[in-house]
């Protein structure tokens, strides 16, 4: 199935405690300067104060660069700081709820666990689809299948949604990814644990384009 056209090529997913050499603020500016032209805010272990305080000064940063900001799971926060969307899993409040709670949404990112779950409303409602893991991954243990090359190729046969892929992506596999049929490549440690943020979102940017 031909993919549908997604704007977006580099995601970054941030949290403050999985930036190692940087602030979570650095990292981002560094990374958008490098290439990033998405960044979701994920913050499990925040209160909502603490989340909203971080996503507030990462909404100014991104508006400055005219990057979108993506809420991770708290419909609360990203309504407030007029976020440019949020991301749900299968265990968070689905995306027709969200449709109804928050009209002014551009974006609803959610994530796939099953190929059952292509033919569901919730999926029909999303903007775009997070394949996670495609490679098993230490940031996310809560999952239940590693999806790998062929996931991705199964999952575009049957759907033209966007695709974001999620799980060890990094420069050495981000071609193959993107040839498999996902449209972005979404990362974590590659960028928030390099010394150089610029230098590795650069690398990935360019293994993408190159696909």
């Amino acid at each position: 199935m031909v993919k549908k056209e997604f704007p977006y090529q580099l995601y970054l997913v941030i949290s403050e405690e999985a930036c190692v050499h940087h602030s979570y603020l650095k990292v981002v500016e560094q990374a958008v300067k490098g290439g990033v032209d998405l960044v979701q805010l994920r913050e499990k272990n925040a209160s909502t104060k603490e989340f909203l305080q971080k996503a507030i000064l990462l909404k100014n940063l991104l508006d400055k660069y005219h990057v979108p900001l993506i809420i991770n799971d708290h419909l609360e926060v990203a309504k407030k700081v007029e976020a440019f969307g949020i991301h749900v899993g299968t265990s968070d409040v689905s995306p027709t709820q969200i449709r109804k709670d928050w009209q002014k949404v551009n974006c609803i990112g959610y994530s796939i666990e099953a190929l059952q779950q292509l033919t569901t409303q919730e999926t029909q409602v999303a903007d775009y689809l997070g394949i996670s893991p495609i490679f098993s991954t230490p940031t996310k243990t809560d999952t239940i299948i590693e999806w790998g090359l062929s996931g991705i190729e199964d999952i575009r046969a049957i759907t033209n949604k966007p695709l974001v892929a999620i799980g060890q992506m990094n420069a050495g596999n981000a071609q193959e990814i993107i040839k498999a049929g996902a449209n972005c490549i979404a990362v974590v440690s590659a960028i928030c644990a390099a010394k150089n943020p610029a230098k590795a979102a650069e690398q990935l940017r360019n293994e993408i384009e190159k696909a």
